[in-house]
This record gives structure tokens, C-alpha cells and sequence, in this order.
């Protein structure tokens, strides 16, 4: 069994920033980071595939950065110049390899981000 642990959010004023990380029991070989607002939809805000290209959504590139650690089982997502419609859940959702075992869309619990005067 494996799984996928968040942590960083929180409330931070616009223009502010935020680093959140994901850390998997395993090793991370593809990670994605999602969000979802009230009352929309959940919506891919980056990706860092196995051969590690680097995808964001427009409205946070530039804004954004993917990365993981040389350990490679911690992602973390940075957030710069937050605005209001930063505000939402932020789940990570990795492909993983255990041993020799490899487990496929595994998401974390969310954490939250509010960003707010």
C-alpha cells in the first residue's frame, strides 16, 4: 500500500506565496498537482511527467514551479503572486514504484489554499 501526503497550505494575502509539498511512501515516477475550487471542477494545475517534462495550466505559468527532491519521493508545487482565484484544494496525484511494484493514480488527502486580504 502506498500513499501521497500534502502539506503546506493555508491562508496567504495576495501577491504572497506558498510552497506545498507532497510526499509519497514510494518513489515518485510521474506527479501531478490538481485543484479544485467551490463549486467548480477539478482542474490539472501542473505535471512532471517520467522523462520529466514540465506542463502548467496558462493562467498559473509564470506564477508556478513544479519540482520534486533528488530523493524523489517529495514533490512540492510553488506558488508566487497569488491571487484570489488561486483560492481552492490542492491535490497531488502520482504514479509511484514500491519495490517492484508499481501503483497508478494515487492521490493525497488536499490541502487547502485561501488567498485572502
Amino acid at each position: 500500500q502506498v500513499s501521497l501526503v500534502e502539506s503546506g497550505g493555508g491562508l496567504v494575502q495576495p501577491g504572497g506565496s506558498l510552497r506545498l509539498s507532497c510526499t509519497a511512501s514510494g518513489s515518485i515516477y510521474s506527479i501531478r498537482w490538481y485543484r479544485q475550487a467551490p463549486g467548480k471542477e477539478r482542474e490539472l494545475v501542473a505535471t512532471v511527467t517520467s522523462r520529466g517534462i514540465i506542463t502548467y495550466m496558462d493562467s498559473v505559468r509564470d506564477r508556478f514551479t513544479i519540482s520534486r527532491d533528488n530523493a524523489g519521493n517529495t514533490a512540492f508545487l510553488q506558488m508566487n503572486s497569488l491571487n484570489p482565484g488561486d483560492t481552492a484544494v490542492y491535490y497531488c496525484n502520482a504514479d509511484l514504484i514500491s519495490g517492484r511494484a508499481r501503483y497508478f493514480d494515487v492521490w493525497g488527502q488536499g490541502t487547502l489554499v485561501t488567498v485572502s486580504s
